[in-house]
């Protein structure tokens, strides 16, 4: 077997299994030293000016020579702005980087707006729609009881102490 069709078959089975123990812990080391970066970094920068960002996740490169850096700024406002400021300054930053971690290589850094925040705020508008609280209720009501005919269900059953047995004093 040639090494090239071996090389790319580990690829592509590290790419159907997620990220390595190895980049999830050059991720971690790359996110901790970026955050206090930023912290301690006096980036001159109107987009940046008075900007908290919160790093919030870092996925590096099988070859750990690149880095995509998921950034938030504090309240969500300007993070188009905020994106882009940190990404005009990714060789600095990078710099910076190369002094805080020990690694064979710095990585590349690419900064971007982590939209899990605006889909978590999305999916907490859904469930509180009042359609959907009515599609989410369960059929037997807000308050977990039946209503007048309604037949029991399964979960009846393991709710009940006696496992199914008639309530004490009732005798067949």
């Amino acid at each position: 077997m040639s090494r090239h069709s071996h090389s790319s078959r580990a690829r592509s089975r590290s790419q159907a299994q997620g990220p390595s123990q190895r980049q999830l812990r050059a991720g971690e080391l790359v996110r901790h030293a970026l955050v206090e970066i930023l912290r301690e970094a006096d980036i001159a920068d109107p987009a940046l000016e008075g900007v908290s960002v919160t790093v919030t996740e870092v996925r590096v490169s099988p070859d750990l020579r690149h880095a995509t850096v998921f950034v938030e700024p504090l309240g969500g406002g300007h993070a188009a702005e905020v994106v882009e400021g940190l990404n005009r300054h990714a060789r600095f930053l990078r710099g910076r980087l190369g002094h805080a971690i020990e690694l064979k290589f710095t990585p590349d850094l690419k900064f971007v707006h982590d939209q899990s925040f605006d889909e978590a705020a999305r999916m907490d508008r859904l469930f509180a729609d009042p359609r959907v609280k009515r599609d989410l209720s369960s059929p037997s009501g807000e308050d977990g009881r039946r209503a007048e005919g309604d037949a029991p269900d399964a979960t009846d059953e393991l709710a009940s102490p006696l496992g199914g047995a008639p309530p004490e004093g009732e005798h067949h």
